[in-house]
Parts: structure tokens; C-alpha cells; sequence
């Protein structure tokens, strides 16, 4: 899993001329069926005893937690039609989760490529934007488990370029993904030097700032493809009324989707036996259900697990 926006893929003019303004390219457009911001299930959520008794003090007496998360990602995280209220799956589950350890969420839209960073530099106090809890990035931080999906790709409908879920059919062909994703900076270079080292052309491989810039190049024919998390590709293609969609195939690595905190952080055991909580309260599936998360994505992860 690595990053994929609400854009309104029914592209036409009016996407390719809109303003490039992170709020203004993000917000839903006309015609979604996103669910409202506030969600009964998250809002009933009240402080677990269990948990509260885990919280730091300092974190206590400061009665917030700061959630850093790209709000370019839905069903994940996405600008509501008024361009500053962050709604999704994360944004419901932040406030789950503050609301179990006795605290307020504060969810701050941050770039993806920016967020661990501000986490290990203390800047904000979780990470919670559909992370991958890779090995790599479990160097910097530590990652608490709450789902488990995988990679494909969108094309255009009616897929032109005959692609699909198998890497093999990328090489010569130009793939999109955001910068710092993981799509981007490990599995798009890793499939091009499968192509070279079988004496196929390379893939070019197109990294933009945005993942709903990685999403335009596809609609406007500067790529083929574009390689994002697979349940983000799905709601991308629910909300593009038949413009865009998942290329056939199984999806590429499964792996953990999970909070980011910095190593060693105090707060880890409560964001984990909060977690737990959620889950054994059926909140996380309720949340899941209501963003459109597919069901497998929740039950074949270990919720609450701690990687680092």
C-alpha cells in the first residue's frame, strides 16, 4: 500500500485545466457519493480504561494527538467538498483512536514524502496515511498494524494497452506513482530491471508529486498505467463512473497498512491496545464498510500488531 486520491477520473477539460492547488485537485467533485465527515461509529467511541492507563503523562496533559496524513488518498484520507475538512477511512480512525486513549485528534494535511520525517523530528506526534510498514521505513519508525493490502494499476476503460497485474507486460510501457511511494521508489525500478535483465525494453517510470497528478498523466496520455495500492485503485474507479479501472490480475505483495510512530515512541503500546479495542468492538470493520475498504483488507491483518 502506498498512496491514490479521490479525483473525479470522468477527466475530461475540466480536470486537465483545474487549478493545481493541493485542496482545489483533491476535493471531490461534482457527483461523488463520498459519506458525510462525521461517522456515528467513530463519534460513540468513549475512553477505554485499558488504554487511557497506557497514555504518557505529557501526552495526557496535552490532550491532543497530531495525526500527519496526505490528504490526497482517498478512500483514506481526502479533502471534503468544502477543501479543508480531511474525511476517510484514517481521518474516522484517528478520531477513533484519540477518543479510546482519552485525547482529541488534530489530522494535519502533510505530503506523503514529508510525513516520517516530521515524525522522527518530532513535529507530529502520528503518522497515519496508508503506510506500507516496510523494512526500510521500520528503521525510522515503528508501525502498529490495523489492515493489509496490495499494489495494482488503473488504466484508462477498456484498457487500450492490453496491461495487467503482471510486470511483465509493463516493460516499454510508461507507469506513473507518486513520489515516495512505494510503487515509486521501490517496485516500478525493481519490474524495469526485470524487463532489461530478460532483454525487454525498459519501463519508463513518471513519479510526480501528487498521486492525483500521477492519476492525470494516465487521462491525458503522458502513461499507460498508474501503480498505487489496490483498494484505492478500486474506490478510483467507483467514483470515475466508468472512465477508470483495476487492470485484471491478483495484487502485486500484500503487506501491513499501519500508524507510523518514531521508534520507541511511549505512545506505541496505547495505539496498539487501542487498536485492538476497535477491532474487538467491530469499529474497524464498521469504518472499513463505510469508506468502501474491502472486508479481506481487515480480516487478514493483525490488527494491533507492533512491527518495527
Amino acid at each position: 500500500m502506498a498512496r491514490l486520491p479521490l479525483i473525479a477520473i470522468a477527466m475530461g477539460v475540466a480536470l486537465a485545466t483545474a487549478a493545481c492547488t493541493n485542496a482545489s485537485a483533491e476535493a471531490p467533485q461534482g457527483g461523488s457519493t463520498q459519506p458525510a465527515a462525521s461517522t456515528a461509529s467513530a463519534d460513540a467511541v468513549r475512553a477505554s480504561e485499558a488504554v487511557t492507563k497506557l497514555v504518557p503523562e505529557a501526552v495526557k496533559a496535552k490532550g491532543e494527538l497530531t495525526f500527519a496524513m496526505d490528504a490526497s488518498y482517498a478512500p483514506f484520507e481526502y479533502f471534503d467538498t468544502d477543501n479543508t475538512t480531511i474525511i476517510g477511512f484514517d481521518a474516522d480512525l484517528s478520531k477513533a483512536l484519540a477518543a479510546k486513549m482519552g485525547l482529541t485528534a488534530k489530522d494535519v494535511n502533510t505530503g506523503f514524502d514529508t510525513i516520517l520525517v516530521g515524525l522522527t523530528s518530532g513535529k507530529h506526534d502520528v503518522g497515519m496515511s496508508a503506510f506500507s510498514a516496510t523494512a526500510e521505513r521500520a528503521k525510522t519508525v515503528d508501525f502498529v498494524v490495523y489492515g493489509a493490502g496490495g499494489s495494482g494499476i488503473a488504466v484508462k476503460t477498456g484498457n487500450p494497452k492490453g496491461l495487467t497485474m503482471d510486470p511483465a507486460k509493463f516493460c516499454g510501457h510508461t507507469i506513473s506513482a507518486q513520489k515516495g511511494s512505494l510503487q515509486g521508489i521501490d517496485f516500478l525500478p525493481k519490474f524495469s530491471k526485470q524487463c532489461t535483465d530478460a532483454g525487454k525494453p525498459a519501463i519508463t517510470i513518471a513519479l510526480y508529486p501528487s498521486q492525483n497528478e500521477a492519476n492525470l498523466a494516465v487521462a491525458s496520455g503522458r502513461a499507460d498505467a498508474v501503480l498505487a495500492d489496490s483498494v484505492s485503485m478500486a474506490y478510483q474507479a467507483q467514483q470515475s463512473k466508468g472512465a477508470f479501472e483495476l487492470a485484471p490480475g491478483p495484487d502485486f505483495d500484500p503487506t501491513n497498512i499501519a500508524v507510523a510512530l518514531p521508534n520507541d515512541s511511549p505512545l506505541v503500546p496505547a495505539i496498539s491496545e487501542a487498536l485492538k479495542e476497535l477491532d474487538k468492538d467491530g469499529v474497524v470493520a464498521t469504518l472499513a464498510a463505510k469508506w468502501g475498504i474491502p472486508e479481506q483488507v481487515i480480516k487478514q491483518a493483525k490488527i494491533g500488531e507492533v512491527v518495527r
